[in-house]
């Protein structure tokens, strides 16, 4: 990216709008100076992201509306100092993200839907590796997960309802310069329904990439 790009890319930063959103941005820009490690702040959050998700003004109309042919991502709000940034995430019937991981740490509240989060486990090494799935987890409006790299976080999240499904991001990054939070992603053709033997153990994404 050229200079004068991300010149305008962090000009352009946004700001949420609705006024649960603004109570939530400046709880979140008071916890994001404190001395504190990522998954104190994380959990932190957590627990302000679970209150605002009680209000059915939260978002703007325009964060809500969805695509076509896949999820859309909406970027809500990004810290000044590229600190943190909020994601409406919006999802048709059927519609899911990629495998991936994440680049920082991730909070996420549902606010409408139902979502499911399938985990994967990654086993074998750099000439050959492959994804199991580890487990399976549906998600209503208002719950909250957490997420802290380096921890293994592989994972898909997917609308297993039947109406539109829209959860809230919260990634300690800025989303205006990376575009996402994702990390990495994999291919479906890498998953295996079990591993190649029982006695075989899962490795860690980070340590095989590093």
């Amino acid at each position: 990216m050229s200079q004068h790009a991300l010149e305008h890319r962090l000009a352009a930063r946004p700001v949420g709008q609705t006024r649960t959103l603004r109570r939530l941005t400046r709880a979140l820009d008071a916890l994001v100076v404190e001395p504190v490690g990522p998954h104190v702040i994380a959990a932190r959050v957590g627990m302000l992201l679970g209150a605002a998700l009680d209000d059915p003004g939260l978002l703007e109309p325009r964060h809500c509306e969805p695509a076509e042919d896949r999820y859309r991502q909406h970027l809500v709000h990004v810290h000044p100092l590229g600190r943190y940034s909020i994601v409406a995430l919006v999802w048709k019937p059927g519609q899911a993200t990629p495998i991936h991981d994440h680049r920082c740490w991730c909070v996420v509240g549902v606010w409408r839907g139902l979502e499911r989060e399938t985990t994967y486990s990654l086993y074998g090494d750099h000439a050959s590796r492959y994804l199991v799935p580890s487990g399976s987890a549906m998600a209503l409006p208002g719950d909250v997960s957490v997420l802290v790299p380096p921890e293994e976080d592989i994972h898909r999240v997917e609308n297993a309802g039947d109406d539109i499904a829209i959860s809230l991001h919260v990634y300690g990054d800025d989303i205006a310069v990376h575009g996402s939070s994702i990390n990495h992603t994999f291919g479906d053709d890498l998953v295996r329904a079990r591993p190649a033997s029982p006695d075989i153990a899962p490795v860690s994404w980070r340590a095989v990439a590093a």
